[in-house]
C-alpha cells in the first residue's frame, strides 16, 4: 500500500460542492492500494498512521503521534500515487489496483481506523474530489509497505 499523508492544520473534502469530510489538527492521508496488498497489510498501514510521531511536543520536537494529540484523520483514495512516470509524459497506472479490490481494501482502511480512532472523516472512492488543506510545517511523509 501507498500513502501520502500531510500533517494539516485543517482540511476537507468535496463532491460537486458538497462537502463530505472535513477535519481540524490531525492528518490528511492518501491511499493507494496496489494489487498484491491484502487487508492485513491495510490493517498495518493504519497502526503505522496512529503511532507515526510527527507532531511536535512542548520542545518543539516531533515526538507526539496523532493518538497523542486527539487529532483527527481524513482519509482520501487517491490511485494515482501508484503513477508510474519513467516511460514517457504520460503516467501509467497499471501499478494501482483495480476497481473492486481497491475499493476494498480503502475501506478497509477507513473501517480499521474507525475502530482504532475516536476522529476520522474520508472522502468518496471513485469519485471526483476536491481536496483543501493547510499543511502544518509544512510536514508531508510518503508512506510504502509492502
Amino acid at each position: 500500500m501507498i500513502a501520502l499523508l500531510q500533517r494539516v492544520s485543517r482540511a476537507d473534502v468535496r463532491v460537486d460542492g458538497v462537502c463530505i469530510g472535513a477535519i481540524g489538527h490531525g492528518l490528511l492521508v492518501f491511499v493507494c492500494a496496489e494489487p498484491a496488498d491484502t487487508e492485513a497489510l491495510a490493517d498495518k498501514l493504519v497502526v503505522k498512521l496512529l503511532k507515526l510521531r510527527i507532531f511536535s511536543d512542548a520542545a518543539g520536537k516531533m515526538n507526539l503521534s496523532v493518538a497523542d494529540v486527539q487529532g483527527s484523520l481524513l482519509i482520501v483514495s487517491q490511485f494515482t500515487l501508484a503513477a508510474d512516470v519513467s516511460g514517457g509524459n504520460r503516467p501509467s497506472l497499471i501499478g494501482a489496483a483495480g476497481p473492486e479490490p481497491g475499493r476494498r481494501l480503502y475501506e478497509r482502511v477507513v473501517a480499521t481506523a474507525r475502530s482504532l480512532h475516536p476522529n476520522v472523516a474520508c472522502g468518496e472512492f471513485g469519485a471526483d474530489m476536491q481536496v483543501s488543506l493547510v499543511n502544518e510545517g509544512p510536514v508531508t511523509i510518503p508512506i510504502t509497505l509492502r
